[in-house]
């Protein structure tokens, strides 16, 4: 029987779920009219599947909802609490926001940037990336935020596909403890693009960069400018932003987001799952480079006034206490974080995080991947001293904001650790089999949404055709993300990882994210990863990568054999790994997944391509010793 906590803040709207279940095209026509529009729309869906328009005919701009709306009541509180990886520290007000965004769209405008133009920025966690984005919505020029760890040859390519006129970037960025001289990526990136006309760099780091007439520095065009510019009033499915996915598996996609629909999903959202009062100080890990970044570090939190906290470097530098030390200076309610960082914090142990005052905090979220079970108990009880509710948030870059999760702030009901619990209101999800039948309950099959929503993606930047053929060709009008799942009894749903990431052993399918949650229940595991290998007979073998918890010193032997023993009692003989690797880290990329390809490639001796968004190369490095050693004993044994 699934364990479940009873933990909640007292809220329970039987309202809002009955009016969304009875009409959910009146129930987001509702949820619309909590943000400030200049005109109102005439018709609140226009569905033509499976393109989507949200509140046609109104008139909105993001800008304005996230800075102007709160001058009158909240220019004095801070808007962002940034903390800099190398120490450095700033406080930004609404009203100093206010200024700064409304100064650099000015300085957009007299570099010609115009109303429907991209704007490509590439910047580090600092102040001016919001700021940026900001200026552009405020323009009516769509935003494309390149993660600051992306190499030149992925930014030639995004840069080249949205044809950006101008670049926003930085000298470099802290990382580690070490710069990374980010002019000089784009440098070589953009070098024969005579589209780009100019590049603004933010003195970070104070690196020496080299400057060519195209260049200006940020704080110099900031001086001459007016700190006056009216917000454009914009239609609802104006184009906020592409994102490009992060080309792990293939080619990026330009993700195209739109501006009211987007805007009305992430108010609601961040109010239902966060409880969000005006005295919380909240705090979301995620880099703006990602959709979380933009969606809950950048616009859910302004659109609801909030105080924020925004972090420059790595989660573990210069040591494993850094995110503790955070929230307990800034006094943080609030931590929104990744299941990976969980499990590396994990493997340090609870003296650390034991030895800071968390008593702030008062609610805790996940996001990114499914959360083990293990990990939900430890974060649940050592870090939320079983007071804080956890959601555990299941959505993507394409669905805009979270589509799964418990949401405290509306409702009280039992929590179950690994369950996402159920689809917020509004949004019909459910698991169904190959042919789109619904499954029985506790029956694994494909999560797919039903109807459309308002964070949905208008489409892939200049690809109608892929967009129809990537997410909804596989079940007629019905939105495939490509996740299994199950939903239990209760109508609780549980992700069980990709439907790509799936081995096949035998004929028999194995999903990646079972097995390594299996692993993972082990006491002494903090992280593992799963891939597959050619065999001739199988054709396919299961090799593990198995980090442990700091101060393990079990024989790794002994280890090995509790762990096939346990995957065979918990899943099966049939997914028993052919070999278990220990190691001490494993290849991530710098907003916390597992680049699980280079495993792969690992295994089966295969170039390692592009590593650009790699979090630490020493990871691949040691993987690749210790499967070399092992298959040279392997060897050497027979």
């Amino acid at each position: 029987m699934t364990e479940t906590y009873d933990i909640g803040l007292g809220n329970n709207d039987i309202q809002t779920r009955k009016k969304a279940d009875s009409d959910f095209i009146s129930f987001w026509d509702e949820q619309a009219k909590n943000l400030t529009w200049f005109s109102f729309w005439n018709k609140t869906l226009d569905w033509q599947p499976p393109f989507a328009k949200w509140f046609v005919g109104g008139t909105i701009n993001a800008s304005h909802n996230a800075l102007d709306v709160h001058q009158e009541t909240k220019s004095e509180k801070p808007a962002i609490l940034w903390e800099g990886e190398n120490g450095d520290s700033q406080i930004l007000t609404y009203g100093e926001m206010y200024s700064q965004v409304q100064k650099f769209a000015n300085v957009l405008k007299s570099l010609g940037v115009q109303k429907g133009d991209c704007v490509t920025l590439y910047l580090p966690m600092i102040p001016e990336l919001p700021v940026a984005m900001l200026a552009c919505a405020r323009i009516g020029a769509t935003h494309t935020v390149i993660f600051s760890g992306f190499s030149a040859t992925s930014i030639r390519d995004r840069v080249d596909d949205s044809k950006s006129k101008v670049i926003v970037t930085a000298d470099g960025g802290y990382r580690r403890g070490k710069i990374v001289p980010l002019k000089e990526v784009v440098d070589e990136a953009i070098k024969d693009f005579d589209f780009v006309k100019n590049i603004v760099v933010v003195q970070r780091t104070k690196n020496e960069i080299s400057m060519t007439s195209k260049d200006k520095f940020w704080n110099e065009l900031m001086n001459d400018v007016s700190e006056v510019c009216p917000s454009e009033k914009l239609e609802s499915t104006h184009p906020l932003y592409i994102l490009y996915t992060s080309g792990t598996t293939g080619k990026p996609k330009g993700v195209l987001h739109g501006t009211g629909g987007y805007l009305t999903h992430l108010y609601s959202t961040f109010k239902w799952a966060f409880d969000i009062k005006d005295s919380d100080v909240f705090f979301c890990t995620a880099d703006i480079g990602w959709v979380t970044g933009h969606s809950y570090v950048v616009y859910a939190p302004l659109l609801h006034g909030a105080t924020e906290i925004m972090y420059e470097g790595a989660p573990d530098f210069p040591d494993a206490s850094r995110m503790w030390d955070i929230l307990q200076k800034y006094n943080a309610t609030i931590f929104y974080t990744t299941p990976t960082a969980l499990r590396m914090f994990m493997k340090f142990g609870d003296d650390i995080p034991n030895s800071f005052d968390l008593s702030s905090l008062r609610l805790l979220g996940t996001v990114g991947e499914p959360i083990n079970p293990e990990v939900w108990k430890w974060y649940f009880k050592t870090i939320g001293k079983e007071k804080c509710p956890i959601i555990d948030t299941w959505w993507q870059t394409e669905t805009g904001g979270m589509l799964i999760s418990s949401l405290p702030g509306l409702e009280t009901i039992p929590l179950k650790p690994g369950s996402g619990t159920r689809p917020i209101p509004g949004v019909n999800i459910t698991v169904v089999d190959e042919n789109g039948d619904d499954v029985e309950p506790d029956t694994k099959g494909y999560l797919v949404v039903k109807n459309p929503w308002p964070g949905m993606l208008l489409t892939l930047w200049g690809d109608d055709a892929k967009y129809k053929t990537v997410y909804w060709s596989k079940y007629e009008n019905c939105y495939y993300p490509g996740d299994y799942a199950l939903k239990d009894s209760d109508g609780y749903l549980w992700l069980l990882g990709r439907a790509d990431d799936v081995l096949k052993v035998a004929g028999h399918r194995i999903g990646t994210a079972e097995l390594e949650s299996c692993i993972v229940s082990h006491d002494d595991v903090a992280e593992s990863a799963a891939c597959g290998i050619p065999d001739e007979i199988k054709g396919e073998v299961i090799i593990a990568f198995v980090v442990l918890k700091q101060g393990v010193d079990t024989e790794t032997k002994v280890l090995e054999k509790e762990l096939v023993e346990k995957i065979r009692t918990d899943i099966g003989t049939i997914a028993t790994p052919k070999q278990i690797y220990f190691v001490s880290k494993l290849p991530k990329t710098r907003s916390g997944k597992i680049m699980r390809r280079l495993l792969k490639a690992i295994g089966n001796n295969e170039k390692i391509e592009d590593v650009s968004t790699l979090e630490d190369s020493a990871a691949v490095t040691e993987v690749q010793t210790v499967f070399d050693e092992i298959q040279k004993s392997i060897k050497e044994s027979k």
